[in-house]
């Protein structure tokens, strides 16, 4: 029979992983007589999410097997309780399991969980609809991910990604793996990974930051990549454990909504399209800003700091100017509007840029001056007049086409320029030899 195992919000703040948690129960389901119908599924869902602990990610795990549904959540319960950050503030895990074909209306709600807001409620009526298993523990919110991640079942674009774990002993030491091999991988891998390094300061981004077990994560268009460019890597630590995920990240799986500035809901993942209003403006902390406008009402849009020489683009805006904008919707408060947090923006037509300018004289080559209000123009020295200003067009520093912030500021679902043009068609795919270690 198939069965469907979706985990999600087993780490905190202060460490642990869900993909660790899952990476364990697909280690422990390698040993019993279990076929993987495809690679472990990480989905990233909604990333406006405001409790969401770092990238909102949940997995999904799609076996064939005799065991019964109920053994197999007993199996992923044990590897959740042994190994999340239970009593953790925010630690919510939620596991689900689904025997058989995946129902539409599960499809549809892993389909909300990526754009919009959706209760744990909403999860347990779709689960009961379907006559699936789900345990959540402390509030329940981790059902909500578990099942979403059985509901993407990454039938449009997806990618690739082998994170590697740390031993124990190593957990909230700096991490160990070779900076120069990064760059190397990164540059002879360039056609077929992508966010290794940011090319605008030259950060390191397969490694994070925190005290997550994850010692490195290497993002691709397919398992061949990421394996091939995780062996390129001079690693000077122990690894617990590396596997591969076929993942929707780097997919923009979540900007697939147009909304009119009336409809907009706080925290949702939005396209808007409209005229830019007013100028831009950069308020305090650098952050650049401006009005953007439809038929149906204006919302300001905002490029934060961190975004780089992004916020150069939209300085460059113009009232007048066509641009649709990506994003998630922050909420008012503090003073603070309402507000399109972009992730990127796509200029569609620039109004053209004109300069006015006194006539130059045709004897002497000066500017003449204006003979008074209403009047015309005239040379002082030669005596030669003008009816009016010059008028001229002068060329936009802007193009019209799709600007993103720097790979440093994407969020893990934004789809960096290297993938446009990649975009394949997913589906279910059966893990070849060697996706994972042990």
């Amino acid at each position: 029979m198939r069965i469907h195992i979706g985990i999600d919000d087993t780490d905190s703040l202060s460490g642990g992983c869900t993909t660790r948690i899952a990476a364990d129960v697909v280690l422990t389901l390698a040993k019993k007589s279990v076929r993987f119908l495809d690679y472990p599924n990480l989905i990233r869902l909604n990333p406006n999410v405001p409790w969401k602990t770092r990238g909102n990610g949940a997995v999904c795990l799609r076996i064939e097997s005799d065991i019964r549904p109920e053994a197999v959540l007993e199996l992923a319960m044990d590897e959740i309780e042994r190994g999340s950050r239970l009593g953790d503030p925010g630690t919510d895990p939620g596991v689900v399991v689904l025997e058989g074909t995946v129902p539409s209306d599960v499809i549809e709600f892993g389909e909300e969980a990526l754009t919009r807001i959706v209760t744990p409620t909403d999860a347990m009526s779709v689960i009961k609809k379907v006559n699936a298993q789900a345990i959540g523990y402390c509030s329940g919110q981790g059902i909500i991910g578990a099942l979403a991640a059985i509901g993407t079942v990454l039938d449009r674009d997806c990618t690739f990604e082998l994170i590697a774990y740390r031993s124990r002993a190593f957990i909230g030491k700096p991490r160990q793996v070779d900076e120069e091999s990064i760059f190397q991988m990164s540059e002879e891998m360039k056609e077929v990974t992508f966010n290794n390094v940011d090319p605008e300061t030259g950060r390191i981004l397969i490694t994070p930051r925190g005290p997550d077990p994850i010692l490195c994560g290497v993002r691709g268009e397919s398992a061949e990549a990421v394996r091939k460019a995780f062996q390129m890597l001079r690693i000077r630590e122990p690894i617990d454990a590396w596997m591969i995920f076929r993942t929707n990240q780097g997919t923009d799986a979540h900007l697939v909504t147009n909304v009119a500035v009336s409809e907009l809901q706080d925290n949702c993942a939005v396209i808007v399209e409209g005229t830019v209003k007013e100028k831009p403006r950069t308020i305090r902390g650098g952050h650049a800003i401006f009005l953007l406008e439809d038929q149906t009402g204006s919302v300001h849009c905002a490029a934060y700091e961190p975004t780089g020489k992004f916020r150069e683009v939209v300085k460059r805006l113009e009232p007048g100017d066509r641009v649709r904008g990506f994003g998630g919707v922050r909420p008012p408060g503090d003073g603070i509007p309402r507000t399109l947090n972009l992730e990127k923006l796509e200029v569609l037509k620039l109004v053209a840029s004109v300069t006015s300018k006194n006539p130059v004289c045709p004897k002497c080559g000066k500017r003449m001056k204006s003979a008074g209000k209403g009047q015309s123009f005239r040379c002082r020295r030669c005596e030669t007049h003008a009816p009016s200003k010059i008028h001229s067009e002068v060329r936009r520093d802007l193009q019209e086409t799709v600007h993103l912030p720097p790979p440093r500021a994407h969020r893990h679902l934004t789809k960096p320029y290297v993938r446009y043009q990649r975009e394949r068609c997913g589906s279910s795919l059966p893990p070849t030899s060697g996706w994972h270690s042990p």
